[in-house]
């Protein structure tokens, strides 16, 4: 939905690599311009869904986890698999 706010934003970064041999990356979410978009179109929250030892991978989601942490605002999951 480009260039549409809305009050609250899901942003669901699926990719990780847990348990692969090869690595595949982070795909489009590695674009410092589709996060861009994706990010500025919250009008009041944004909420992100991912797997963090995957994005740290990359400097930008790094220092947007990093940012995150130090603001209180990380909530952890834990899965069975």
């Amino acid at each position: 939905f480009q260039g549409r706010e809305k009050q609250i934003i899901i942003f669901c970064t699926v990719r990780s690599d847990h348990k692969r041999d090869e690595p595949r990356g982070i795909g489009f979410v590695k674009d410092a311009r589709r996060i861009n978009v994706s990010m500025t179109r919250a009008k009041h929250t944004l909420l992100i869904l991912g797997h963090a030892k995957t994005l740290r991978k990359e400097e930008i989601w790094d220092s947007l986890i990093r940012d995150a942490e130090q603001r209180k605002c990380v909530l952890k999951a834990h899965s069975p698999i």
